[in-house]
């Protein structure tokens, strides 16, 4: 026992199989009962289930401690009762306990969240060496990652390969794809909501691992013991003592590593009342000696406070900061220059969930955020020869308030409704330009920081049914409407950490998406083993492209640049997995299509989206030889990505200049990659725990696509060449961790 908060643990009464219960994001539940004895039966992954027989007189607060298990960890990605994923109504949603994916193969062993997501249907990876992600055809903008509430914007360290959440210090995972909660909004595809360990609140402990590029140590210990509590977790790569051996000397002394900090803590002031403060502190460093530097980083920082009003009332109070900054410089002689970039938010939410009897939960509460974002400013010394550019800041005010209700209608019969309505109100503070179709500028204005330029107000509902054909089977449908006000830029294939966000403004307005989605679930042999199939449809206005030939960087008058238009996305998800056992995993499978449609592009004709990919394939088998061997394995497939490749070209000047095809017109190879891994665990019985982990990324050392560049043949200019660059052959790696 840790005294750790769990999320979603599973409260039933045994003689009441109909009624139940899961613990919420705080670790909060109510349920209630008519008077009289009954039997209460907990249970959660990795724990052992715990039963207490209760009497009923009157309101009364219960808390429960439950022990780790000492059995293998299985995959489970799901929630915690056997047949949760049949029973609740809500749909497209999947939790993912830390203790699930620690024997996944993973790129140099580090065990990693979004990775392991991108493994369920609906969810692609943006590329190899990138960890952003697509779900169900949106744009990597359009998720919202938090992490204990905080948003963070760059979810990526070194340019991709790792992301920034280290799984020591994570507790639970919650990806909502379709039909999510009116308690979260501002993206159209998804949310990733990430809680950070609490802390022990029983016992000093450290645990750590060390791989052959990075390593990691993680303290949990007591403040005040059973009242009070710290997590501290860093982590640091050290692949730039490589660069020392470097057989080219210039590379030598340059600066390629990343570091991240999470720390948390907690204080129960009394039985009512708890408060937590929590952060995230990473940055990534990257540069070649006297030629360029690069650096960027995310810091976000969440004060909140738990209240019980009564045993049926609970409320939450946040005060959150988020920042994410990037720094370019370019250190050659004469030419020397910085630019800046940040976005910054504070953040204050009020939530609250009512249990007002066992057929109706409430949550209601509202949201307010103030964005900042400084999209530009280049500086250089006076002995350069680049001219300084600063563009102005831009201020927004987000607000929403909603209120959603989670019904049981009859023994087989089960919704969730709710509204949201939310604001964005663009704040002034300089001159705000509108431009016609053509990008040409029609008129500029001067606002004060006091004045209001302008408000957008939209309605969010939320709605989700399941009805239970019998204890094994169900049905499902949603219907979500989802606003997004911050929208990122990108004109490459790939995200990247200089991606410029911008805000809605005169010229653009809110992206909106209307999702709908039907469902079959289907638990069988005793609930060892889950079938789902989902399909969705989602429509998307407001969409923004950029025009042919824009450059986003230091661009003054981005918004010249810009075009609008709608978007579709629709698909077939099935998913098939093995619960319980020795051996377990699932198979996942998304069939889809992602469109897009702009005046100005392709003659205004639908057009394939860069994110679209038709065929996904995700397999992943876990099996425990014997007393201390696990051996796992991961093969993904999916279509190669949408791209746009040149028909023909002309020489100007002695020039090769290229000439384009429509829009993603065209697609490079299929993708496909098989990995393996090796986990012995120490001797069991121990204090100190132990384990080794081996794996190899890429085994059969597949060439994959991550570029292809067109230029001419040096032999002879008149053909064309098309290079292919590929990142990783095969990768083998070994940690040690360790825990005590």
């Amino acid at each position: 026992m840790t005294g750790e908060t769990l999320i979603g643990a599973s409260i039933r009464i045994v003689e009441l199989p109909k009624l139940g219960t899961a613990t919420n994001s705080y670790g909060f539940y109510s349920i209630s009962l008519a008077e009289g004895i009954y039997n209460m039966e907990v249970s959660y992954i990795g724990y052992t289930t715990f039963t207490k027989q209760i009497v009923v007189i009157s309101d009364e607060k219960i808390a429960i401690d439950l022990t780790e298990s000492n059995n293998l960890s299985e995959v489970v990605i799901t929630s915690i009762r056997r047949n949760e994923n049949v029973i609740k109504p809500q749909m497209g949603i999947e939790k993912l306990n830390i203790k699930d994916i620690q024997h996944i193969p993973v790129l140099f062993g580090e065990k990693d969240i979004l990775k392991t997501l991108q493994l369920l249907p609906g969810i692609k990876s943006a590329g190899e060496g990138n960890s952003g992600f697509y779900v169900r055809g949106g744009a990597t903008d359009q998720n919202l990652i938090l992490l204990d509430e905080a948003p963070v914007y760059n979810a990526s360290h070194l340019l991709g390969f790792f992301s920034t959440f280290n799984s020591d210090a994570i507790k639970d995972v919650t990806v909502y794809k379709g039909g999510m909660p009116a308690q979260y909004g501002g993206r159209l595809s998804s949310v990733l909501d990430i809680r950070m360990n609490d802390g022990n609140k029983k016992e000093a402990t450290f645990e750590g691992g060390i791989g052959l590029i990075s390593s990691r140590l993680k303290v949990e210990a007591p403040f005040i013991k059973d009242k009070s509590s710290f997590m501290i977790s860093g982590r640091r790569t050290y692949a730039d003592s490589f660069l020392a051996f470097a057989p080219d000397t210039s590379v030598r002394g340059s600066i390629l590593y990343f570091y991240d900090l999470n720390a948390k803590a907690n204080y129960q002031i009394d039985e009512k009342n708890v408060i937590y403060l929590s952060g995230y502190f990473g940055r990534d460093r990257l540069g070649l000696r006297d030629t360029f530097g690069f650096n960027w980083g995310n810091a976000t920082g969440t004060l909140r406070w738990n209240h019980f009003y009564s045993n049926r009332l609970f409320s939450n109070t946040s005060l959150i900061m988020s920042k994410y900054d990037y720094t370019i410089e370019n250190l050659q002689n004469g030419n020397e220059f910085a630019v800046n970039s940040s976005i910054k938010d504070f953040n204050l939410k009020h939530d609250f969930s009512l249990a007002l009897n066992d057929k109706h939960d409430l949550k209601f509460g509202f949201d307010a955020i103030h964005h900042t974002i400084a999209p530009g400013q280049l500086t250089s010394p006076s002995t350069s020869s680049i001219n300084a550019i600063k563009i102005e800041n831009r201020s927004g005010l987000e607000l929403a308030a909603y209120i959603s209700d989670e019904a049981k209608v009859g023994d087989k019969l089960k919704l969730i409704y709710g509204l949201r309505l939310s604001s964005f109100s663009v704040l002034g503070g300089g001159n705000f330009k509108t431009f016609n179709n053509d990008g040409i500028q029609t008129s500029s204005t001067y606002y004060a920081k006091s004045d209001i330029v302008k408000t957008y107000l939209n309605l969010e509902p939320r709605f989700a049914a399941s009805f239970q054909l019998d204890d094994s089977k169900s049905v499902k449908a949603s219907y979500t409407r989802n606003v997004q006000n911050l929208h990122l830029m990108s004109n490459s294939i790939a995200t990247s950490p200089t991606d410029l966000y911008i805000m809605n403004s005169l010229n653009t307005k809110p992206e909106i998406a209307n999702q709908i989605s039907f469902g079959y679930f289907n638990n069988f042999k005793e609930n060892n083993y889950e079938f789902s199939a989902e399909v969705y449809y989602k429509s998307m206005s407001n969409q923004i492209e950029y025009r042919n030939g824009t450059d986003l960087r230091a661009n003054q008058n981005v918004e010249a640049d810009l075009i609008y238009g709608e978007g579709r996305a629709y698909g077939l998800e099935l998913f098939f997995k093995k619960k319980y056992g020795r051996f377990n995993g699932w198979i996942g499978y998304t069939l889809s299509r992602s469109e897009r449609t702009f005046d100005l592009i392709n003659d205004g004709n639908w057009f394939t989206a860069r994110q679209d990919r038709p065929h996904d394939i995700s397999l992943v088998g876990i099996y425990k030889a014997g007393k201390r061997w696990v051996l796992s394995s991961t093969f993904v497939y999916s279509s190669g990505n949408a791209v746009t490749f040149p028909i023909a070209k002309y020489n100007l000047d002695g020039r090769t200049i290229f000439y384009y095809g429509e829009r993603n017109g065209n697609r490079t190879a299929d993708f496909h990659r098989l990995d393996l891994s090796a986990t012995l665990e120490g001797k069991p019985g121990r204090k100190f725990k132990s384990s080794w982990n081996f794996s190899v990324y890429n085994a059969y050392n597949r060439n994959n696509p991550f570029s292809i560049e067109f230029r001419d043949n040096p032999d002879n200019r008149t053909q064309t060449q098309a290079v292919q660059t590929s990142l990783f052959g095969i990768i083998p790696s070994v940690t040690w961790n360790f825990k005590f």
